[in-house]
């Protein structure tokens, strides 16, 4: 699987998430591997095309739903077939070793995107033929609420699914970077683990709802302590480090400490910032959530694209 805006567990892969890692212990836990990267796939294939169908919709969409005035009209996306995410999901929740509250997520995960499947197609279908100028918009306006309550049912079975996935990936990936630095110390392996371990608590912080200032400001510095050891290590001949993966770390800490500053000091943003930060734009403005992501993923692809975090000379 390629990364990107996505994970998985042993597995070069990416969301908007997690990088991959190289697990020793995969190998001794094959049918886990199976297990995970089969509920990574589906995230991976429908989860982002999900979230856009709702972003699109809400582009010309007012709270209350359509009332077939709007001066443009967009209609939504649908999404891919999800007929393979629901046997994936079936196959792997019978895989060893059993989880019952992670199958359940994965459950509710497959069953949520396969019933906005077929309302995402009708609500396209409806709004491409122009129907609403037939019937007043009163099939947009009945369309309206259910469409709310799939992707609100669809959105609390990703953030469970997600989460069911990244604390396995969170636990693994801590006892290998502990085995490395048994083994070599802190070298070149060591610091580019660590760096994309320490880079996704700091956004986890930065982005969650309750953002806590003593608690950014601890991931942060530690973040900063770990580019500073790696470009130490890095000028040392032992090793190596891909220079893409240095720069987007040192990218990524600017943003970091930006995003900081103004949670810190309560720095609103300006009105042309807030304009950008509701489109494609977002990533634009300086100090932001979207820049912090779009930084993140720029490590996650050079962490997956680089073989150097093999400390490899």
């Amino acid at each position: 699987m390629k990364p990107a805006r996505s994970f998985t567990l042993a597995a070069v892969a990416a969301l908007l998430f997690l990088p991959a890692f190289e697990d020793q212990a995969a190998a001794q836990t094959p049918s886990l591997t199976e297990k995970i990267n089969a509920y990574v796939g589906c995230i991976n294939r429908l989860s982002e095309r999900s979230y856009d169908s709702r972003r699109r919709y809400f582009e010309w969409v007012g709270k209350t739903g359509p009332t077939g005035k709007e001066r443009i009209i967009y209609g939504t996306y649908t999404i891919y077939d999800t007929s393979g995410c629901r046997k994936a999901v079936e196959k792997a929740n019978t895989l060893e070793p059993r989880d019952a509250g992670l199958e359940a997520a994965a459950s509710a995960y497959a069953d949520a995107v396969s019933k906005l499947e077929p309302l995402l197609k009708e609500a396209d279908d409806y709004y491409e033929r122009q129907d609403y100028k037939d019937d007043g918009m009163a099939k947009g306006k009945a369309m309206h609420p259910r469409l709310i309550a799939a992707w609100d049912a669809f959105a609390a079975a990703d953030t469970a699914l997600r989460n069911g996935v990244e604390a396995i990936n969170d636990r693994r990936a801590a006892e290998q970077l502990a085995e490395i630095e048994q083994k070599e110390g802190r070298k070149a392996a060591y610091y580019v683990q660590a760096l994309m371990i320490h880079a996704k608590r700091v956004l986890r912080v930065e982005t969650s709802e309750t953002r806590d200032v003593a608690t950014i400001t601890k991931a942060v510095s530690e973040f900063e302590d770990l580019v500073k050891g790696a470009e130490e290590f890095s000028g040392d001949g032992s090793g190596k480090i891909s220079s893409s993966l240095m720069s987007n770390a040192k990218s990524f800490l600017v943003t970091s400490k930006q995003l900081m500053r103004r949670i810190r000091d309560k720095v609103p943003y300006s009105s042309g910032d807030q304009m950008m930060m509701g489109g494609a734009g977002a990533w634009m403005v300086e100090g932001s959530p979207a820049r912090l992501l779009r930084d993140y993923n720029q490590m996650i692809d050079s962490y997956n694209r680089d073989g150097s975090f093999r400390g490899r000379p």
